[in-house]
């Protein structure tokens, strides 16, 4: 007994004596961190530390807050944004001919441009006081996403201006005289602007840049001027053809300390008009088919003033902090909202299609393979919407949240491709034949741009979401860091010391709940409704607890080494993805007033991603460098074997009969999908048909009733048997004009666009029928 009182003595001496606890404890502990963790650069430093954590930090920790998400109130559209969104959207979608901009002009016609600059689709991020229209994120999310639906040539034109760019980059960091020359300019439309951060030997990684400026003394205006002297070479330029003023990162150099007492001053943005001496600009790339414009800038030795940076000489070096904090919110309004109004314009047209076209004697959504295929479609369209307006909602907030917006970023795109490549499976030729009439192409096309800008999703997901995730939204990692960064080793230790108490506690308690959840079930895990959400939301909680533990097991085994581990760090950020993207739709279904007609799609969401958090998950343990922890973790988190499935077929066809015969509910997850008013309009011919053959219910049930009888043949449509029922009296002659106006719209619908033999000419696809078979 004595032996173990003096044992017992001696811990508590161990941790309470504070020389002995640092000697023995807290001190091999910091060295053994400082050892196995990477430096801290201070341009990672600085690209972690822009922007905000938010919901994601909660989720990551173990602790998603349902309260705080639920109570939330999300922005709305202003009275002002809804009626340019009706009114002057509405007007440019009928001036742009989407075939003709992509095959034929290259280009919007004068009449486009002329509108979209003098009626300020370019200036909806800029204040009122300088002539913009300072529109929410959310509003301009919206505003793109209708758009895109119709061209994206013309949702990346208005995008990027309304991005990363000099009206963002100036609204916020610029001197007041730069906002006051540029900003009125740049809102009426008299300038466009472009901004140049990739190069040929410089794409994701920004932070390597070789595009150099040196500051020194010159001369402009025949004034011998303090400035710099620029070196680019810049590729994939959305606008640069056509801008009027170019906004430009590059490094920063100062050999004789002309600023201050820094040779390496680090990565700067300047507004340099293409005007200016030495600028070039205008060689155009072909992305793709689509007609936005894009291209070079070029410049050797280019004096400009160093008044010319963006924020004036106290802001050179900052620019790595100024673009981490507006790229972040790029990627959570403008991809997201292309990748919306892609998902939704596939979902929409896809599930008329397949109610208009029949195979074998009947519709396309009645095959089940086609079903699996429509439920996702409808499904995607939902999640866009839910995650759309959640995150631009959070911009609108204040946040600038680094990890959401790269999350956002990925999955949505990731989304938008797969709801396309659904689309086009399902309407088979008639999605491949290019023409004014073929609505897909456009979208299939441009899709890779979407995946490849703002960050590759290779990069996004394999280095972003969990690389940044993991030290911006862990409460103690980043401090840790930071207090290994401190070359004073005792102070450094002193900031260590109460934080990784904290950290242990805090692994602590979400192991021993990982596993009481697994146990469970996670069936008295706490819920903030007891409705049919109860256990999606409990299940979230689990996994929110699995990621929580794996995350600081990750870390703890591999250190730094995890930063080059990107196939196994990627499956964690996986699941903090999948995390975001159910709370998403649980706060989306709820804000609408949870309808119950919205319940199987929130069923068929939750369930796909905890399947999918659980395969990355069981990956994650397969793959971590010991296979012996990996398979305690394994049994830590899952003690019961698998716990979740994907969406039964069920429910799959409960969705793909929901969303092509329910047209309330089809409109309702589609809001962004643009339906045209002219008599040539794709989409909207296809709806009119949609309404000319459900309008045909009546008569079609007259046909079944005189087939039943042998007054007409049991084999055959309304369509190829309405003379015959005509001439038996089962139709009148008004009921068989009715049919024939619905049959013309249907083969308008199935028919595809014919071109003269040199492809110059389209032919009228609803009055003449290709002879080739």
């Amino acid at each position: 007994m004595l032996f173990w009182i003096i044992v017992a003595v001696l811990i508590f001496a161990l941790f309470q004596v504070k020389s002995l606890r640092q000697q023995w404890i807290t001190g091999p502990a910091f060295k053994l961190f400082k050892k196995v963790l990477p430096p801290l650069t201070q341009t990672e430093r600085e690209a972690m530390e822009a922007g905000s954590v938010w919901v994601e930090g909660d989720l990551f920790s173990g602790k998603p807050d349902w309260q705080r998400l639920y109570s939330m109130a999300l922005p709305q559209l202003t009275a002002e944004e809804q009626s340019f969104l009706d009114n002057e959207v509405n007007e440019l979608m009928t001036m742009i001919d989407d075939f003709d901009v992509i095959h034929q002009d290259k280009d919007f016609t004068d009449e486009a441009w002329r509108y979209m600059r003098e009626k300020g689709f370019f200036a909806m991020i800029i204040p009122k006081e300088y002539g913009g229209k300072a529109f929410s994120a959310l509003a301009n999310s919206t505003i793109v996403s209708k758009i895109a639906s119709r061209s994206v040539s013309a949702g990346v034109t208005v995008m990027v201006p309304n991005s990363l760019g000099p009206g963002e980059l100036l609204s916020h960091y610029g001197t007041q005289q730069q906002k006051d020359y540029w900003l009125p300019r740049l809102a009426n439309g008299t300038d466009i602007p472009c901004f140049a951060l990739t190069g040929p030997e410089a794409g994701s990684d920004a932070g390597g840049i070789p595009d150099t400026g040196v500051v020194t003394m010159g001369e402009y205006e025949g004034k011998e001027t303090l400035g710099i002297r620029l070196n680019w070479d810049k590729r994939y330029i959305t606008l640069a053809p056509v801008a009027t003023v170019l906004g430009l990162a590059f490094k920063l150099y100062d050999p004789d300390k002309l600023l201050g007492d820094k040779e390496s001053i680090g990565i700067t943005c300047a507004l340099i008009p293409t005007s200016h001496p030495g600028v070039e600009v205008g060689q155009r790339h072909l992305p793709l088919e689509q007609a936005f414009m894009n291209g070079t800038t070029r410049g050797q030795d280019v004096f400009i003033p160093v008044d010319w940076i963006i924020g004036g000489p106290d802001y050179a070096g900052k620019g790595w902090r100024m673009l981490m904090e507006c790229l972040s919110a790029g990627r959570g309004i403008s991809l997201p909202a292309l990748s919306t109004g892609n998902a939704q314009l596939s979902a929409q047209t896809t599930a008329i299609y397949a109610s208009i076209r029949q195979q074998f004697g009947c519709s396309l959504y009645e095959f089940e393979g086609v079903q699996e295929g429509l439920a996702q479609l409808a499904a995607n369209a939902y999640q866009a919407e839910a995650v759309r307006h959640l995150t631009a909602g959070a911009i609108d907030l204040g946040q600038k949240p680094a990890v959401v917006t790269a999350i956002a970023k990925f999955h949505m795109t990731e989304v938008a491709r797969q709801s396309i490549n659904i689309a086009m499976d399902i309407h088979g030729g008639k999605g491949i034949q290019m023409g004014p009439n073929n609505y897909l192409a456009s979208l299939y096309m441009a899709m890779p741009v979407s995946i490849t800008v703002e960050g590759a999703n290779i990069l996004t997901r394999n280095l972003m979401i969990f690389g940044q995730g993991a030290t911006r939204c862990h409460p103690y990692v980043f401090d840790e860091m930071v207090a290994a960064a401190e070359p004073d080793f005792q102070a450094g230790l002193q900031q260590f010391e109460p934080l990784l108490f904290k950290h242990i506690k805090f692994a602590l308690g979400n192991a021993f709940a990982a596993f009481g959840h697994g146990l469970t079930g996670a069936r008295f895990a706490s819920a903030p409704k007891d409705d049919a959400n109860k256990r999606h939301t409990q299940q979230i909680l689990r996994m929110s607890k699995a990621l929580a533990i794996c995350s600081d097991i990750a870390m703890l085994m591999l250190g730094g080494e995890l930063k080059r581990r990107e196939m196994l760090s990627a499956r964690l950020g996986d699941v903090l993805s999948e995390l975001y993207l159910a709370s998403a739709v649980l706060k989306h279904f709820y804000s609408r007033g949870a309808d119950s007609k919205e319940q199987p799609l929130v069923d068929y969401l939750i369930q796909q991603s905890l399947y999918n958090c659980e395969v990355a998950l069981k990956g994650y343990c397969r793959h971590i460098s010991n296979p012996v922890i990996g398979t305690l973790i394994k049994r830590l988190v899952f003690p019961w074997g698998s716990a979740y499935q994907p969406p039964k077929d069920t429910l799959k066809t409960q969705l793909a009969l929901a969303l092509c015969q329910d047209k309330a509910l089809r409109d309702t997850i589609t809001p962004m999908c643009y339906v045209g008013q002219n008599a040539d309009d794709a989409v909207a011919v296809l709806n009119q048909a949609m309404d000319a053959i459900d309008a045909l219910t009546p008569l079609m049930n007259k046909f079944k009733a005189a087939q039943k009888a042998r007054t007409l043949p049991r084999k055959g449509s309304i369509f190829q048997l309405r003379e015959q029922a005509l001439a038996a009296g089962v139709i009148s002659a008004e009921e068989s004009v009715q049919i024939i106006a619905a049959d013309e719209l249907r083969k308008r619908v199935i028919n595809v666009d014919e071109f003269d033999f040199d492809l110059s000419q389209a032919s009228n696809a609803d009055t003449k029928i290709s002879h080739a078979a």
